[in-house]
């Protein structure tokens, strides 16, 4: 059986340094690991190349990229044997820090020898006016959302996460459109739903504590609130780990969620990173839908 790195030319640390997808493959050889490198060619182009490789046989696919580029190879993975691998080369590589992995890929591609296959669950978002999409991190409504959508792409090259620290400034004053929650924990009306699969945000902000990538659930935090003014106390809260027990953060565990638009808002949500869609829409899990590889003790 074969194994393939799908890579991200124009993905952050791979543009800044051309040579690092050579040294990476280099790195796997040494290793008597035999892959073939597949560069991805636009919006959608992984998730093509990750179901060819499906249909090869492939035993393993390594992706290095971004967020965004992760979970188009897990689209194109979901519900085969073929297992993941994850090189981080984006901005915020979310989920190779969930997995311990970190943000070096050299060092990521020398200890991949010693990374275990688990079978874990995904999350599944079916918006009313896109195809449904798979995802391995996160999930959400309202102002992350919005955010991702508005984060200026040539300035996210240049500076990385700080272009969405800008973005998230600029839209820190004015109302807020909500959406309205249902689950089997009740239903509440909230101007932002993050339904997470790991406890870090971005890389570096921890919203959802207890979740684990081994868990068949969700963890939903859920955040009140018209005014955009008042995700600076959120945000206090969250950076001294105290945002669960404030007035206007509900937390629970679940495995589907409604979510909808109040008074017709146009409500935007975003998948791993990436915009995915407007409301109305659903959110579930999947059960034992992927392989990852993850080192022994993420």
């Amino acid at each position: 059986m074969s194994n393939y790195l799908i890579f991200n030319p124009v993905a952050g640390k791979i543009q800044r340094n051309p040579k690092l997808i050579q040294s990476a493959l280099e790195t796997l050889r040494a290793q008597h690991v035999s892959v073939e490198a597949l560069p991805t060619t636009g919006q959608g182009s992984a998730q093509a190349l990750a179901r060819e490789c499906v249909s090869r046989g492939a035993k393993t696919v390594f992706v290095a990229g971004g967020d965004g580029t992760i979970n188009e190879v897990v689209n194109g993975l979901a519900c085969s044997e073929t297992a993941l691998g994850v090189f981080p080369g984006g901005t915020a590589n979310c989920l190779a820090v969930e997995l311990g992995i970190g943000t070096n890929m050299l060092t990521a591609a020398k200890q991949s020898g010693s990374w275990q296959p688990q079978r874990i669950s995904l999350g599944l978002c079916r918006p009313h006016n896109r195809e449904a999409r798979y995802f391995v991190a996160m999930a959400g409504a309202g102002v992350d959302a919005q955010i991702v959508r508005d984060v200026n792409h040539n300035l996210k090259r240049k500076i990385g996460k700080a272009a969405y620290w800008i973005a998230g400034l600029s839209a820190s004053f004015g109302v807020l459109p909500e959406l309205m929650v249902k689950s089997s924990m009740g239903e509440s009306r909230v101007s932002f739903a993050l339904a997470s699969r790991v406890r870090n945000y971005g890389g570096d902000l921890e919203i959802a504590k207890s979740i684990r990538l081994t868990d068949a659930h969700f963890e939903t935090v859920l955040f009140e609130g018209r005014f955009a003014v008042r995700y600076l106390k959120y945000l206090t809260g969250v950076l001294i780990n105290q945002h669960r027990g404030m007035s206007g953060v509900h937390v629970h565990l679940v495995d589907r969620l409604q979510l909808s638009a109040v008074n017709g808002a146009l409500i935007h949500m975003q998948v791993d990173g990436e915009e995915c869609g407007e409301l109305p829409a659903e959110l579930e899990i999947v059960k034992s839908a992927l392989t990852i590889l993850m080192p022994a003790n993420p």
